[in-house]
């Protein structure tokens, strides 16, 4: 459990690709958006470098979920998971290590 997000439900990352997403940011200041990219590319350099698994929380449209994954890539608007899975970057609350 998060300390900023004390209830995600955790999913399988199989799910995520049936998830709907809103269009709004969930976090509110630039800089602790700079520290969820900067957080995403660092996750994404340890699983391709190092096969290294994170927890991903995020909020979809019916509540804030959570998921342990691999990121493979990370774009201006989405991180990118195994067999074209994604999720919006503007709706990760959070990157676990």
């Amino acid at each position: 459990m998060s300390a900023l997000h004390p209830h995600p439900s955790v999913i399988d990352k199989a799910f995520v690709s049936g998830l709907k997403f809103p269009q709004s940011d969930v976090l509110t200041s630039q800089e602790l958006r700079n520290k969820r990219r900067a957080d995403a590319e660092r996750a994404m350099l340890l699983g391709n470098n190092y096969k290294c698994k994170v927890k991903i929380v995020f909020e979809d449209n019916s509540g804030i979920k959570e998921i342990e994954t691999t990121i493979w890539s990370v774009t201006e608007k989405y991180i990118l998971l195994k067999t074209s899975m994604q999720i919006p970057l503007h709706r990760v609350l959070e990157v676990k290590f």
